[in-house]
């Protein structure tokens, strides 16, 4: 599967966007994913308790399909989207 750097970008841009406050003159955002939404995959089944000492979470085999249906829906180009998928 061929990304389209483009997508990529502006759906890095959304999900920064879902942490970002505003800090004077500036916008921050954190560089993590926010935690609500987490529980949220967690909560659909799609990912292991993300409460853990461990800095990534691991998918439940439905959430890997539906992440790698996401990514080649949402950050392909349309010709690559039924290409086989490269990780």
């Amino acid at each position: 599967m061929q990304y389209d750097d483009a997508r990529v970008v502006q759906a890095v841009l959304a999900v920064l966007y879902l942490t970002a406050e505003k800090d004077g003159p500036s916008v921050r955002a954190w560089k993590n994913i926010d935690f609500t939404a987490m529980e949220r995959l967690h909560e659909l089944g799609l990912i292991e308790d993300p409460r853990n000492k461990w800095k990534s979470v691991v998918f439940t085999d439905e959430g890997a399909k539906a992440a790698e249906a996401a990514a080649a829906s949402l950050l392909t180009t349309p010709a690559s989207a039924s290409s086989p998928a490269s990780v």
